[in-house]
């Protein structure tokens, strides 16, 4: 265990404390997944090309020349530098995972390979090693080769298809789902897999798709296809399995989303807006009877919404026990004070910018809670020290930075 992951003497060790991950990976499910992993205690030793660091880095807004994407990303990480296409580079890894319960990468299928680093020779310098391999279409297949983003995944899944208005365009999302999605996949195949460990000892590769676990949360497309021929249509903010379910805007111009998914919820929504009528017409008593008269259900609801200010209408709902939720920006949610009893957002100090508030870990744990230790550290801010851990001198290491493979 390092100084990293050591914990004060009568305090329980974070979940998945003295497990060393080591990650190859950028642009973003992968260096997502192994911030979940550092969330809960993980040793996560980051490894980037020495003269291209991982682009996410300057990616979106920045501060004084500092992105801030990567303070999110990079938390609970030591970062290194290596050239892993330098046969120098390529031998730091083999000492950084001779040691390492886990890596994380996501190369274009092939490249480790052909770097002489491929599952093969470390699984010989590691049995125990759990690789997981990340890319948009998986290590084999007619795409394997092709590179792939998120954007790409979120287009071939199914996704954009059923996303946008019915008389609209397909719709990508405007931030990482796919990858996001594929992050909290990652996370969970490498615990599978090093529970699968514990009992066989030995490690085994990961194959993820980004293309795959997206899909995977778009409901039985696939069997509704195969058993009736159906195709989801996209249906904006509407549902085809209750109503009403919409977004409407209030007096104030703000706006407040309803779900009536269970059937005494939508009885309770059109009394509350004064059309009880409503609950005894024969198409009521069903999702898809409410769905297939949207248009009434929806205009009730618009106009009472309409009428009222967004606190008003929210507390009106609250007070008939049926379900509406304020549209929230993110001011919204940093005043909200259901997120404040949750912990949901954290300030965590950082070295460059001060105190940064970030979204914290994604759930409590009674007995091992995580926690963001720290923020995205500097680019190779840690070379030296880990290097000098894994037995490398000073003069070895200053004769790897001259060559350039650190």
């Amino acid at each position: 265990m390092t100084a990293e992951s050591a914990v004060p003497a009568g305090v329980t060790p974070a979940a998945l404390a003295g497990v060393k991950v080591v990650e190859l990976a950028t642009l973003f499910a992968g260096p997502l997944a192994t911030a979940f992993l550092g969330d809960f205690g993980a040793e996560v030793v980051k490894v980037e090309h020495p003269a291209k660091p991982d682009p996410s880095r300057g990616h979106g807004p920045a501060k004084d020349g500092i992105g801030l994407w990567w303070k999110v990303l990079g938390r609970n990480k030591r970062t290194v530098t290596a050239n892993l296409g330098d046969p120098a580079g390529a031998e730091v890894l083999r000492r950084l995972v001779a040691d390492a319960d886990v890596l994380v990468e996501n190369f274009r299928p092939g490249t480790l390979e052909r770097w002489g680093i491929g599952p093969a020779e470390l699984h010989a310098v590691n049995p125990r090693l759990v690789i997981a391999r990340i890319s948009g279409f998986g290590q084999v297949g007619p795409y394997a080769r092709r590179p792939g983003f998120g954007t790409l995944a979120e287009a071939m899944s199914g996704f954009a298809a059923a996303t946008g208005e019915p008389d609209g365009p397909p719709t990508l999302p405007p931030f990482g789902l796919a990858d996001s999605v594929t992050a909290l996949a990652t996370a969970y195949a490498v615990m599978l897999a090093l529970r699968s460990r514990d009992v066989s000892g030995v490690g085994q590769v990961v194959d993820l798709a980004i293309i795959e676990p997206i899909m995977a949360m778009l409901g039985p497309q696939v069997t509704w296809y195969d058993q009736l021929g159906y195709l989801q249509p996209r249906l904006g903010n509407r549902s085809n399995n209750n109503a009403p379910r919409n977004t409407y805007r209030c007096a104030d111009g703000r706006w407040v989303a309803v779900s009536t998914s269970a059937q005494s919820i939508a009885e309770r929504v059109v009394r509350l807006v004064g059309r009880p009528e409503l609950v005894d017409e024969p198409w009521f008593g069903t999702g898809s009877g409410r769905a297939a008269h949207a248009d009434v259900l929806d205009a009730a609801v618009g106009a009472w919404v309409g009428a009222r200010d967004r606190d008003e209408v929210v507390a009106a709902f609250e007070k008939a026990e049926a379900a509406v939720a304020p549209i929230y920006d993110v001011r919204d949610i940093l005043a909200d004070p259901q997120y404040a009893a949750l912990g949901t957002v954290v300030s965590v100090p950082d070295a460059d910018l001060g105190p940064i508030r970030m979204q914290n870990v994604p759930f409590r744990m009674s007995a091992t809670p995580g926690r963001i230790r720290h923020t995205g550290r500097r680019h190779g801010q840690d070379t030296d020290e880990v290097l000098a851990g894994l037995g490398f001198t000073a003069e070895e290491i200053a004769a790897l930075r001259a060559g350039g493979a650190i």
